[in-house]
């Protein structure tokens, strides 16, 4: 799991008049709360921040804040970000400390490896799920599922359950939604006929 560093500072004044001026000398205001810790605002600079979300951990990265104050040396991951909808700047960020011992859901990338036969058919491989939440202690949360569809066929689904999971992670209980299909010409003539025969037994 990737871990890094990030220096933070108490930010004394809330409230939107603060905030904005924050983010005029450059600054992202954020917040820091989690179970059984202090909550605390702070003051992130943009850059550091950039650097963590495009990582390849990005969001999952465990984040050791530094600073002078109640925070400093908690372990947290980014939980929330606001953006401008306009100029898509950070607004603010929301950090959740975690218990390295104490196992949590977390949404992870899927990525699809190889090409499936329905694709070496003329068919599409669909993408239906890009993340899947997953269950494990902060220090086993991988950065990304890779999962082989080279098997899937035309008119194939591969739901979460068949994804071969990494050691020490997990799915929550009861879930088996769609994660990949692959449609295509033999899917969809198929499904025409089965209309069309059920159009048939109704008459």
């Amino acid at each position: 799991m990737a871990q890094t560093e990030l220096n933070v500072s108490q930010r004394e004044g809330l409230g939107k008049g603060t905030a904005r001026t924050l983010r005029r000398e450059g600054l992202i205001p954020a917040v820091m709360y989690g179970k059984g810790v202090e909550s605390c605002s702070l003051t992130v600079e943009p850059k550091k921040l950039s650097a963590i979300i495009a990582s390849e951990a990005g969001w999952n990265t465990l984040i050791t804040l530094k600073g002078e104050g109640s925070f400093d040396g908690q372990v947290v991951i980014l939980k929330d970000m606001q953006l401008d909808p306009v100029r898509q700047n950070v607004l603010h960020v929301d950090f959740q400390a975690i218990d390295l011992k104490q196992k949590a859901h977390v949404m992870v990338p899927v990525v699809a490896v190889g090409k499936s036969a329905g694709e070496k058919e003329g068919g599409n491989l669909q993408v239906i799920r890009h993340e899947v939440e997953l269950v494990c202690l902060p220090t086993n949360i991988p950065s990304v599922l890779e999962v082989d569809v080279t098997a899937l066929a035309i008119g194939d689904v591969l739901h979460v359950q068949d994804i071969k999971l990494p050691a020490g992670v997990e799915l929550p209980a009861d879930v088996n939604y769609t994660v990949f299909t692959v449609g295509g010409r033999a899917a969809e003539v198929e499904e025409g006929a089965g209309e069309a025969a059920e159009i048939e037994a109704g008459e």
